[in-house]
């Protein structure tokens, strides 16, 4: 049993999770939901990119994508992914690894509906990833999408979520002389029951 007390108690990851994400959303100016991915492609060559964090279910993350690229390419490909959440305002962090699959039903429809209007014919309209003539070039892909699709378009069968199910958990928090607190939950798989230990700094 670990001595975790304060902004560290708790018996369930996911929650305290979600309670430092709304302390983040009091605090942070920007993207307060914002993480850092990373993956790694065919080669084992890493790749990061900023990403929105949309849902934190009760044993998942959750975030939405373009299938086509190259991060969906190599989410799919490993089936595996890492994150980092990091809050400056409250010198905190999260860190997540684990096991990738997509939400591709009715959370998704959900989600895709709940978007701008202009969002939603941006998410049939790019590419994404893949090159792009010109800033015209794209305006003029919106403007045909816009056409075609209306002002309620369905959502692209190309387009969606990835939920990803931790096996690691890592929550940290600033401490004086860089002397942090941090504890990491880890389980072997998504069935098994949680294993909490204080790090060193």
């Amino acid at each position: 049993m670990t001595d975790r007390s304060g902004i560290f108690a708790g018996d369930d990851p996911f929650a305290i999770a979600r309670t430092w994400l709304a302390e983040a959303e009091a605090s942070e100016v920007n993207d307060p939901n914002a993480i850092a991915l990373s993956t790694v492609d065919a080669d084992g060559l890493p790749n990061a990119r900023m990403v929105l964090l949309k849902e934190i279910e009760p044993d998942a993350f959750v975030f939405y994508t373009n299938y086509g690229s190259t991060k969906a390419q190599e989410l799919d490909g490993a089936g595996k992914a890492a994150f980092v959440m990091h809050w400056k305002s409250l010198r905190r962090q999260i860190r997540v690894r684990g096991l990738i699959s997509r939400e591709e039903g009715p959370k998704a429809d959900e989600y895709y509906e709940s978007r701008s209007l202009k969002s939603r014919l941006g998410a049939w309209a790019s590419r994404q990833s893949q090159p792009l003539s010109s800033r015209g070039a794209l305006m003029a892909e919106v403007a045909k999408v816009t056409a075609q699709h209306g002002t309620h378009p369905k959502r692209p069968p190309f387009w969606g979520g990835y939920r990803l199910q931790p096996l690691e958990i890592e929550f940290w928090a600033d401490g004086a002389f860089r002397l942090h607190d941090r504890f990491r939950w880890r389980r072997s798989d998504v069935t098994s029951v949680w294993e909490t230990q204080r790090l060193n700094p």
